[in-house]
């Protein structure tokens, strides 16, 4: 077990911070948590890729019409056709498809990790293009308002149709597709919801709590994150036996929001009690 780098971690936070965050580094440094033996040369290569893939596109696009349908379909042609960028269900089952180093490796991951792929190829070559969150489904959006036009990453970028869309939320929530749910989504969403998908993937199996962790303290370097993630961070660490670094954090969160919810404070002591006495 390679330990985790205290200056991955100073970079990651910095990097968060910065005016204009990079996605595509922010991706490879949690893929660097992951797969600890990354080294700096392994992440320059992985951003090479991005950026032979963009010097790919910027040829393809050349002469073409410029607006988002047709930019969509050159990307849809690129990497979804001729690299065979794109994502099956199994891909759920494994962290690999939540990597950034991983998915450009073997072409394959999530929606959210395929549309980073998407999102930093075509800004590399001049082209706009955004993340969507859609409820349950990541995907990219190229031009504006009314002339928005959605790329399915996960299905090689198969071009949306609006009723697409409201197909893909229904099957998610079951809810409509509400016009705010079309707006750009800035880099750190895409980061932190990278990061709920990795937690989420631990939490279906305990034994990679350690996965878990380490995802819970990224999350904490963002700069605008929950206080509920101290409370988590602290839980996985009594999951994990360290029991007394556990019971201390799990009673300054409760410390914390004494004053607005005395009752759930009250519980957490109790919590943090019961935590101490596997001490002994």
């Amino acid at each position: 077990m390679h330990p985790h780098s205290p200056e991955r971690r100073r970079l990651f936070a910095d990097q968060a911070r910065s005016a204009r965050p990079d996605l595509a580094l922010l991706c490879l440094l949690i893929g660097a948590e992951a797969d600890p033996a990354l080294d700096d040369a392994d992440l320059l290569a992985a951003r090479r890729v991005l950026d032979r893939l963009a010097d790919q596109l910027a040829e393809l696009v050349s002469g073409r019409a410029g607006d988002p349908r047709s930019w969509a379909a050159a990307l849809a042609e690129l990497l979804g056709t001729r690299h065979g960028f794109k994502g099956r269900p199994g891909d759920y089952q494994y962290l690999r498809s939540a990597l950034l180093h991983e998915v450009l490796r073997r072409r394959r991951g999530l929606p959210i990790l395929l549309s980073v792929v998407w999102i930093e190829v075509a800004q590399r070559a001049g082209l706009p293009a955004h993340g969507v969150a859609l409820p349950g489904h990541f995907v990219v959006g190229f031009g504006a308002d009314e002339e928005q036009v959605l790329a399915n990453p996960f299905a090689g970028g198969h071009v949306l149709a609006y009723a697409d869309a409201q197909l893909l939320v229904a099957g998610a929530t079951g809810a409509p597709l509400l016009p705010s749910m079309l707006s750009p989504a800035e880099p750190l969403d895409i980061v932190l919801r990278v990061l709920n998908n990795i937690r989420a993937w631990a939490a279906a199996r305990p034994e990679r709590s350690d996965v878990a962790l380490w995802a819970v303290e990224l999350s904490l370097l963002l700069p605008a994150h929950s206080d509920r993630l101290h409370y988590d961070r602290a839980k996985l660490l009594v999951q994990r036996g360290d029991y007394l670094a556990g019971a201390t954090g799990i009673e300054a969160y409760a410390d914390a929001i004494a004053a607005t919810d005395e009752a759930t404070a009250a519980r957490l002591r109790q919590e943090a009690s019961g935590a101490r006495a596997m001490l002994n």
